[in-house]
């Protein structure tokens, strides 16, 4: 039977003759041109063949299943000439960093004490080497102030969700396009046990990106500490020791930057600037004679990492702190941290 619609035949380009062929699966009516043979339905509009795997970043073209390992895969391109290998992780490779599950209190409201106290003794604990029972008689002795060793050591760990939301509002403010990115870990112990504290500094401010606990050294491990700093900018370069789990996360979450791996201390690139940060690091540590859980470990971590990065001031910077190198205007005085005139920043 001819069709006098106006058809055209996407194979042949012919508009004239056809013949009715039935439906297809979703009701609608096809037709056959009488020239070509092919087979098509006007209204219903072919769908976009979906790709298994991801494209070539080099070139565009399609990709094939190179090796398939437990926490991410490698592919290859399909174009022999290009023939770039590329990896991609999988979704459920690794988990959040650990200084995104803090616990504590998120403000400070229904304490007893002012301020002003909390902030000193939490200035006496992290920024030098004083434990909990020696800053408990300092104020007893200085200020005439009754607070228990156990209250002490229960402020140091219970704020550090404030600290951390105080670090993610200053973070866009401030600039961490560098040169070199230095990524290390250092063992701590927390009841007798070895754990690893994956940290990533910038080299130009020696601001501490992040860090993340956790008991392994494997490549998951590596991928959860850079997942979580991705966002914050970016290097050209990231130096590392050569340890193989750096490897492949590098790969992934930094394909635009070079990965320098330290072989020896005489090299013209070394990871000295991080190994200070880790001395300072184990100086405050080796006072503390370990950790009693994680929790507790990972929020005193996260809160030394504030004083370090926002109200240290450092040697090598003239006496400023990373913050204010990166570009933060604000008044780094430590009793001044919870006031709203404290930080006083642009646009703000």
């Amino acid at each position: 039977m001819s069709n006098n619609l106006p058809l055209l035949c996407p194979k042949c380009n012919n508009s004239h003759h056809f013949y009715r062929y039935g439906k297809d699966k979703l009701g609608n009516q096809k037709y056959q041109c009488r020239q070509c043979k092919h087979q098509f339905a006007p209204s219903h509009l072919p769908l976009k063949r979906k790709r298994k795997y991801p494209p070539c970043p080099k070139c565009g073209k399609c990709s094939f299943l190179h090796h398939d390992y437990q926490n991410y895969s490698n592919f290859r391109c399909s174009d022999k000439q290009c023939n770039h290998s590329f990896f991609s992780a999988k979704a459920d490779c690794s988990l959040p960093a650990s200084v995104e599950n803090l616990f504590g209190k998120s403000d400070l409201r229904r304490m007893r004490f002012p301020v002003q106290v909390i902030v000193s003794v939490l200035t006496l604990y992290f920024m030098s080497k004083n434990s909990c029972r020696c800053i408990s008689l300092l104020l007893s002795r200085l200020f005439n102030i009754c607070l228990s060793h156990v209250t002490v050591a229960a402020w140091c760990s219970k704020f550090a969700p404030i600290f951390r939301n105080l670090t993610l509002s200053f973070l866009p403010l401030m600039n961490f396009n560098s040169d070199e990115w230095h990524a290390d870990e250092t063992v701590v112990k927390i009841k007798g046990q070895k754990y690893y504290i994956w940290l990533i500094v910038d080299s130009e401010t020696r601001f501490c990106l992040g860090f993340h606990l956790t008991k392994s050294r494997e490549e998951s491990s590596a991928m959860s500490l850079f997942k979580s700093v991705n966002g914050l900018g970016s290097a050209n370069a990231l130096v590392s020791d050569r340890l193989p789990s750096y490897n492949v996360p590098v790969k992934i979450c930094f394909p635009n930057s070079l990965h320098i791996k330290v072989k020896d201390f005489k090299d013209d690139i070394s990871n000295n600037l991080i190994e200070s940060f880790n001395k300072t690091f184990k100086s405050w540590y080796n006072t503390k004679q370990g950790f009693n859980s994680f929790e507790s470990a990972n929020n005193l971590i996260c809160v030394f990492i504030f004083f370090y990065n926002f109200l240290r001031p450092h040697s090598s910077l003239n006496n400023l702190t990373p913050a204010q190198v990166a570009g933060l205007n604000y008044n780094p005085k430590p009793h001044n941290i919870f006031s709203h005139k404290a930080y006083m920043i642009r646009g703000i």
